[in-house]
């Protein structure tokens, strides 16, 4: 049997605390701003984002990916009241997005938000991380795991978004994308240094825990 997803999903928001009246603000003026709204990480797994990490009650989180800042304020919610997240974008041009909804938020102690390639800056930033959420190009995933892995404390989190890549994950035929992803599903599966689970929310969600 075939469910209707977009109805699925509807009923889950429906049936879920609504988003606050600024992450409402953040959703609207990013479908009305960018070219792609669809990479935000949205209202059900912004709103899992913000239970997770409350759960942890992190004192250090990174994220790989901010795009205009929905996430990363979902994230900050749970933050130990001394606590601080990493939050790394690569596009420029998103910048005053997130610095807006930041200072709104009132959040500019807490998110931290550095522009440039992750690569470059993860090593520079301090360590462990409590919770590490991947969702930046796709291609560049298995890097972005092998810099953080070593580098969550035992009992932390890493989270990748976007894993099943708009379903094509599971087709026979598959372009170069979809195999990328696939093999870091494959990689992540394997490693003996994380518990994986891996969710149908949204794009997929795979929820890594630090041995």
């Amino acid at each position: 049997m075939q469910f209707p997803l977009k109805a699925i999903y509807d009923y889950c928001e429906a049936h879920s605390d609504a988003p606050s009246e600024l992450l409402y603000a953040l959703e609207r003026e990013t479908h009305l701003r960018t070219l792609a709204p669809q990479m935000m990480s949205g209202r059900l797994q912004g709103a899992l984002l913000r239970l997770i990490s409350r759960l942890l009650a992190a004192d250090r989180m990174l994220e790989i990916g901010t795009f205009t800042g929905y996430g990363a304020l979902c994230l900050a919610d749970g933050l130990s009241p001394a606590g601080v997240l990493h939050t790394i974008e690569a596009n420029p041009e998103m910048e005053p997005i997130i610095r807006k909804y930041i200072q709104q938020a009132g959040k500019e102690d807490s998110i931290h938000l550095h522009i440039g390639q992750a690569q470059a800056i993860i090593p520079e930033l301090p360590t462990p991380f409590d919770l590490v959420f991947i969702d930046a190009g796709k291609q560049d995933y298995a890097l972005y795991f092998d810099l953080v892995v070593d580098r969550v404390r035992p009992g932390g989190l890493i989270l990748a978004d976007n894993v099943l890549w708009g379903g094509k994950i599971v087709q026979e035929k598959a372009d170069k994308d979809t195999r990328i992803m696939h093999a870091f599903n494959e990689q992540v599966a394997a490693d003996p240094r994380v518990e994986v689970l891996m969710l149908p929310l949204r794009d997929g969600l795979t929820l890594m825990q630090r041995r």
